[in-house]
């Protein structure tokens, strides 16, 4: 079921992306897989459970793809994988601009906007407290 969340042609653009994890001296465990990982991290934000609801025989446990979710965005692999895909979507015309939206509410305003007045003071009340 893992490989049908992340194909091989998907993997293959992420792999190269990733922080390669320094050998440890004292040995131990063997880390997680990094593609279960990614499996997990996608379930999470696919269905936007919690990460201790990943399911075990879908990926490694949640705090551990919690933590390999928090060092990827340290590492900035996020925005490059963002416009890798998007890269590779433009390539094949996979993007369907005819649905893309664009919120007014999140482009910054260049030359600022009108500056309103102060709020004028009311009167203060005259009713009873009802509490």
């Amino acid at each position: 079921m893992a490989r049908e969340w992340v194909t091989d042609a998907l993997w293959n653009e992420i792999q190269p992306l990733l922080p390669q994890r320094p050998p440890r001296p004292k040995g131990g465990r063997p880390p997680a897989d990094d593609r279960a990982c990614l499996v997990g991290i996608l379930f999470v934000l696919h269905t936007g459970c919690g990460w201790n609801q990943i399911p075990a025989e879908l990926a490694p446990s949640g705090p551990t793809c919690w933590r390999r979710f928090r060092d990827w965005t340290e590492a900035g692999v996020w925005p490059q994988l963002w416009r890798r895909i998007l890269r590779h979507l433009g390539k094949n015309e996979g993007i369907n601009l005819s649905r893309a939206v664009a919120d007014s509410a999140s482009f910054r305003a260049v030359f600022g906007g009108r500056i309103p007045g102060r709020t004028p003071r009311i009167a203060a009340k005259t009713a009873a407290n009802g509490t």
